[in-house]
């Protein structure tokens, strides 16, 4: 038995270390033209700004994949003859499969303009995005990115980092607000300014300038700005990375299509990972989930489904973070989304650097936000999972303080602030 693994993100190593575990004797390759080894693409930001080299972004010494014989191809694939099971390869002859595995992740999503194409206007997604920034920035004094999301403000970070100006553009009023509070929006907002970083907000780009030399002169905003700059950062989000399957049988949405075992509509093909669409049977929206651990969890449902078991997907409790310069952000369950009968308890410092926000209805906590302050994910994915009372929350809330002997102490502090409300 030969499975076929394209792509070699978290996603498809996840799935090929677990086919390796419960089939010792089947052959297993991973195919992608981008590198040969799997790295952490959160990491990019880390290798630009000095604090980790690319070997130090990779989780596997080089010898586990020999170890473990799993196949390594650098190579692109540029079609799938699946009635031949067979994938079409650009540099060498077509590989035969018995089961594939898509995990080709996700793309950029593209501004539109026609002057994209300009030297110096560039996004910021994998280890080719990262080579050309080295060189874009040797001609970058001023940068415009135009996008609000968590990769905008890395790029943002990143560039800051090498003294160059950097004007961001979003289209939403405070950064972010479509997934933060406001509270919590605000407060990002302000540290993005007194970073120096010109925060635009209710703004799209609509135009990108030539210089006349075939580089980024400046752009144009929506409000008939001109901002001048010589490098422009496209970071509007992303989308399913598909490309591939256009001429194929397998069936595509949004993503691949694929039910809560990660099976397409073609036998042997399975996709997982930011690249896959799970279809929602009971009328409510189909799924697609692009963070580092969803990819990795339904990796590992996909690898087991492909080695034999029977095994569904269940996302559990949602789970992000992130770091806004040095403030660090954590989600767990549902916050900001309006649910009937939600209620919010709010505690922000007085310093503006640090905030805790529990969401809960009568029935229990269903949702946490934290912002400069740490909490433990075990501990609030299991209240909500319990449905703990908010006054059982606040009473034990020092138990989810990550690290209190080093983290600042907020839970008296939170507690404080409920009793003065409640009185």
């Amino acid at each position: 038995m030969h499975v076929a693994i394209v792509g070699n993100g978290v996603t498809g190593v996840t799935a090929a270390t677990r086919i390796r575990q419960k089939q010792p004797t089947w052959k297993i390759s991973l195919i992608s033209g981008e590198s040969t080894h799997h790295y952490s693409r959160p990491a990019l930001m880390y290798i630009f700004m000095g604090h980790m080299m690319y070997r130090h972004t990779k989780p596997f010494e080089d010898a586990f994949w020999e170890e473990q014989r799993l196949e390594l191809i650098r190579d692109w694939v540029t079609g799938i003859d699946t009635p031949g099971k067979r994938l079409m390869l650009y540099k060498r002859q077509s590989l035969a499969y018995d089961r594939l595995l898509i995990a080709t992740g996700s793309k950029p999503n593209r501004i539109g303009c026609v002057a994209e194409h300009l030297a110096g206007v560039q996004g910021l997604y994998g280890l080719p995005d990262l080579q050309t920034l080295y060189e874009n920035v040797k001609h970058t004094r001023r940068a415009v990115i135009t996008g609000g999301g968590l990769i905008g403000i890395e790029l943002a970070e990143m560039l800051h980092g090498r003294g160059i100006e950097v004007t961001l553009l979003i289209k939403e009023s405070s950064y972010w607000n479509r997934i933060l509070p406001p509270e919590e929006s605000a407060m990002v907002s302000r540290i993005i300014e007194e970073q120096g970083i010109r925060l635009i907000g209710n703004t799209r780009l609509r135009e990108i300038l030539d210089n006349g030399s075939g580089r980024v002169g400046g752009v144009l905003t929506d409000a008939g700005e001109r901002i001048d700059c010589d490098f422009v950062g496209t970071t509007i989000g992303v989308s399913p990375n598909i490309d591939l399957l256009r001429n194929t049988s397998i069936e595509t949405g949004r993503g691949v299509l694929v039910d809560d075992s990660f099976r397409t509509s073609v036998t042997d093909v399975f996709a997982a990972g930011d690249c896959a669409e799970i279809v929602n049977r009971n009328g409510r929206p189909n799924l697609i989930q692009q963070v580092w651990y969803t990819g990795k969890l339904q990796g590992e449902v996909a690898g087991s489904v492909i080695a034999g078991e029977e095994r569904t997907y269940a996302p559990g409790i949602w789970y992000n973070s992130a770091k806004f310069f040095d403030l660090e952000y954590q989600v767990y369950g549902q916050v900001n989304l309006g649910l009937p009968g939600e209620k919010n308890l709010y505690w922000e410092h007085p310093g503006g650097r640090a905030s805790v926000r529990i969401v809960y209805t009568d029935e229990g906590v269903i949702g946490f936000n934290f912002m400069g302050a740490r909490g433990r994910h075990r501990i609030c994915e299991r209240w909500i999972v319990e449905q703990r009372p908010l006054s059982y929350v606040l009473e034990h809330l020092d138990q989810a303080e990550f690290d209190p002997e080093f983290a600042q102490r907020v839970a008296p502090a939170v507690r404080r602030m409920a009793k003065e409300q409640a009185a």
